[in-house]
């Protein structure tokens, strides 16, 4: 399949195919092979940290590896909790997930908890680790998204804004590009935190915290966009909207509270 894109407030078009290439019967995916670009700069970056930061870099790896299994399991179960009608007919189809079917917040939760609790038992400081792993999380999230864009998903409603995108997904609509919002608000988190880490003295968790608070107002916003949200099975509520209202909301407590508490330190 090939999507005809085109972005006509910029006079811009092209055609684009979601396989990037085929051998035999077997088809290797952008999504893919973008999602793993995003992992390893992602880890790349962490690594490095690790060492400047002189936190032990085998145990920072298996923070890693351990989180990044728990993060595919963790994006499945999410999708499946809510959509659930879509695979109680066949539940072995939980395992395609080769058929897409992966949510970021269920990717998150799991990075978080997975790789919290390797680094607990290796008596590693919690806080120090996920204020590296959240700048990490925000490479992976940049560059990840584009992978939705390939796939032409992950779109908004219609706009007639002048960098509207228009494919055959959109119905032939101008829609806001929201994988554009979100890759260049996550690059942009990131090389501020990036700039923060290296010119304040932080406190431990400070990255953490600045983190849920602007990812967290970002996802807020831009999911209210989105046409394929999931919603909680009783109400007529955006999950990962709510989600993103309680972590930009729990990030700005944190860091007032701990702001304060530095300061009288």
């Amino acid at each position: 399949m090939t999507y005809h894109v085109e972005f006509p407030g910029f006079g811009i078009s092209f055609d684009i195919s979601p396989a990037a290439f085929t051998i035999g019967t077997f088809s290797v995916y952008w999504y893919g092979i973008i999602v793993a670009t995003g992992c390893i700069l992602a880890i790349t970056y962490c690594m490095n940290e690790c060492k400047r930061c002189e936190i032990d870099e085998d145990k920072a790896l298996n923070c890693i590896m351990g989180g990044l299994v728990c993060a595919i399991v963790g994006a499945r179960l999410y999708y499946v909790v809510f959509r659930f009608d879509s695979f109680k007919g066949d539940l072995l189809s939980i395992l395609n997930i080769h058929n897409g079917g992966l949510a970021i917040y269920g990717g998150l939760i799991g990075a978080v908890t997975g790789g919290m609790l390797i680094a607990k038992k290796q008596d590693m400081k919690l806080l120090s680790v996920m204020d590296i792993a959240v700048r990490g999380f925000l490479i992976g999230q940049g560059i990840g998204r584009w992978g939705n864009f390939v796939n032409q998903e992950a779109f908004g409603t219609q706009t007639d804004l002048p960098w509207r995108m228009v494919s055959e997904n959109t119905g032939g609509v101008g829609v806001h590009p929201c994988f554009l919002y979100e890759s260049l608000w996550c690059l942009l988190g990131f090389v501020l935190l990036h700039i923060l880490s290296r010119k304040t003295k932080c406190f431990e968790g400070e990255m953490f915290y600045l983190y849920m608070v602007w990812y967290g107002f970002e996802r807020m916003l831009v999911e209210g966009l989105r046409t394929d949200s999931l919603y909680l099975p009783f109400a007529n509520i955006r999950v990962s909207q709510l989600i993103s209202g309680v972590l930009f909301l729990t990030g700005i407590t944190l860091l007032l509270i701990f702001s304060r508490k530095k300061k009288t330190e």
